[in-house]
C-alpha cells in the first residue's frame, strides 16, 4: 500500500509540474534542459531532468547528466599537433652552361679559284666582313676547316684543303686576330655536303659545278660569350 501510494503521489506531482515545465520550455526554448520561471531546471523525481528539443551532450551539466560529464573529465583535450620541422629548401644545382658556337661555311669557289689556294679578291671581302664581325665577339677558339671534292687523288685533296686553310688562317692574322686562338687543319674529300649519287660520271664542267658544296672553308668560332656586332 505504501509503495502504490508514493507511485500515486510521484504520478500527481508530475501532472502537477507538466504545465509549468511546458511554459517554462516555450519561455526558455534554447536552455537545453526544461527548465521552471526562475530559469532552474525542472526534476522529476522518476526520470531526472527533461532534455528539449535543443539539448546536446555539449551542453549536460552535472546534476542532470553525471555520468556524461564524468567521461567529458577523464577524456583529455586533443593536443594541437607540433608543427613540421621545418625543411630547408635542397639547394640549386647549378647547371654548367656550354660554350656557343657559331658557323660560317664560305664557298671554295668564292674564296679560291678551281684548284687554287690563293685568296681571289672577292674572297678578301668575305673575310674583311668576318674580321670586322670578330672585333665585336668575345671569343676562344677559332677552328678553320678546309674541304675539298672527290676530283683527284685523297693525299692531293687533302694537301688542297690543308693550304687553303691555312691561308685563311693566314688572313686572319694579318688583320689583327689572335693566331694562337686559331686552329687550322683540312679534311680533303672526307666529308663532303654531296651525296655519292648526285654527282656521277668522270670530271667534266657539270661535274665540277655539281660538287661546287663540297669545295668549301669552315669557320667555326667557340666562345662562353659569343656575341656578335653582326650575322656570321
Amino acid at each position: 500500500m505504501q509503495s502504490t501510494a508514493k507511485l500515486l503521489l510521484t504520478a500527481i506531482a508530475a501532472a502537477t509540474l507538466m504545465p509549468v515545465a511546458a511554459m517554462a520550455q516555450s519561455a526558455y526554448p534554447n536552455q537545453g534542459y526544461l527548465v521552471d520561471g526562475s530559469k532552474s531546471i525542472v526534476k522529476s523525481p522518476l526520470s531526472g531532468c527533461w532534455h528539449t528539443s535543443e539539448w546536446s551532450p555539449a551542453r549536460a551539466v552535472m546534476e542532470c547528466d553525471p555520468s556524461l560529464m564524468r567521461v567529458a573529465a577523464v577524456t583529455p583535450a586533443p593536443q594541437a599537433a607540433e608543427p613540421a620541422p621545418a625543411v630547408a629548401p635542397a639547394p640549386m644545382a647549378v647547371v654548367p652552361v656550354p660554350p656557343s658556337k657559331r658557323k660560317v661555311s664560305f664557298s671554295g669557289d668564292a674564296l679560291f679559284a678551281f684548284d687554287k689556294s690563293d685568296l681571289k679578291p672577292e674572297g678578301v671581302v668575305m673575310l674583311d666582313k668576318l674580321v670586322s664581325e670578330l672585333k665585336g665577339a668575345r671569343y676562344d677558339v677559332i677552328e678553320v676547316t678546309g674541304h675539298t671534292d672527290r676530283l683527284g687523288s685523297s693525299q692531293y685533296n687533302q694537301k688542297l684543303s690543308e693550304r687553303r686553310a691555312n691561308t685563311v688562317k693566314n688572313y686572319l692574322v694579318a688583320q689583327s686576330v689572335t693566331a694562337s686562338r686559331i686552329d687550322a687543319q683540312g679534311k680533303g674529300e672526307t666529308q663532303p655536303e654531296t651525296k655519292p649519287e648526285d654527282c656521277k660520271g668522270a670530271k667534266s664542267a657539270k661535274v665540277i659545278a655539281c660538287l661546287q658544296p663540297d669545295r668549301r672553308v669552315d669557320v667555326e668560332v667557340t666562345g662562353s660569350q659569343t656575341t656578335t656586332s653582326g650575322g656570321m
